[in-house]
């Protein structure tokens, strides 16, 4: 049995949670977030108790990895994943997905490592999704009441000019077209094709909202408050900005063709 399997069989092999909580699992992708980790699911849990939480670790050498192992050896509703020769948050993405949509679970909700997604807005996402009858919920920085915290003036503008090219090039009718920050009904995720993504950086969270726009999806937006890495530093720089605007520009190329 492979690690996949099994981790899933030590899912299902879970109690169901009650009814007035549907089963959802939340996804964290690391890449050397030691520090942020063991506080973070605490955090986590804290505000919903009742959710299952997968680690997708790219092999970190500060050892996040390991000590995700031992986290889960101690919660039944903690699991691992290693990716021993793959790097990225987009693939490492899509992996998480694709377990979720195995384990049968009903939501994934995505956050990264480094709290800049506060868990604190895990409830709203969740209900914002639940009363709009929606497929995605985005925590939004770019909606009345969301806001950014300790970025530089650099990253606003690439943040701003990717969104605007996202929603111009794609056809996409969202405010917040870049952030991570997202709950998605796994019945949804089902009917996407991953094969066929052609990003596997920044620019995978524009192509799955594009991806989920042309199986149907309704989206939803709920304000968050977005507050910069304090521990640890981030791998966006113009390098990833530019080849996710390429990126973006090849999926939009798509959608004119067909």
């Amino acid at each position: 049995m492979n690690e996949i399997d099994s981790s899933i069989q030590k899912s299902c092999s879970q109690s169901d949670q009650s009814a007035s909580h549907p089963r959802m699992i939340i996804t964290i992708c690391t890449y050397n977030e030691i520090e942020n980790l063991p506080r973070l699911i605490t955090e986590i849990h804290a505000v919903y108790p009742e959710t299952d939480i997968l680690v997708v670790d790219d092999n970190s050498p500060d050892g996040t990895g390991q000590l995700a192992d031992e986290l889960a050896q101690a919660d039944s509703r903690i699991h691992v994943l290693h990716r021993l020769n793959e790097r990225g948050l987009g693939t490492a993405t899509i992996k998480a997905f694709r377990y979720a949509i195995d384990a049968g679970y009903e939501l994934v909700l995505n956050l990264d490592a480094d709290f800049s997604h506060p868990p604190r807005y895990i409830p709203e996402i969740i209900k914002a999704l639940q009363l709009n009858g929606a497929d995605v919920s985005i925590g939004s920085r770019y909606v009345r009441g969301g806001e950014i915290i300790g970025w530089p003036w650099r990253r606003h503008v690439m943040s701003r000019c990717i969104n605007t090219w996202s929603r111009f090039w794609l056809g996409l009718k969202i405010n917040d077209c870049s952030g991570s920050y997202r709950c998605y009904r796994c019945e949804m995720l089902a009917r996407i094709d991953f094969s066929v993504f052609r990003s596997h950086g920044y620019a995978m969270q524009e192509e799955l909202l594009f991806r989920a726009a042309r199986v149907g999806a309704k989206f939803v937006e709920t304000p968050i408050v977005f507050e910069d890495r304090v521990v640890g530093e981030s791998n966006l720089n113009w390098k990833e900005a530019i080849r996710a605007v390429f990126d973006i520009m090849r999926c939009g190329l798509e959608r004119r063709v067909k």
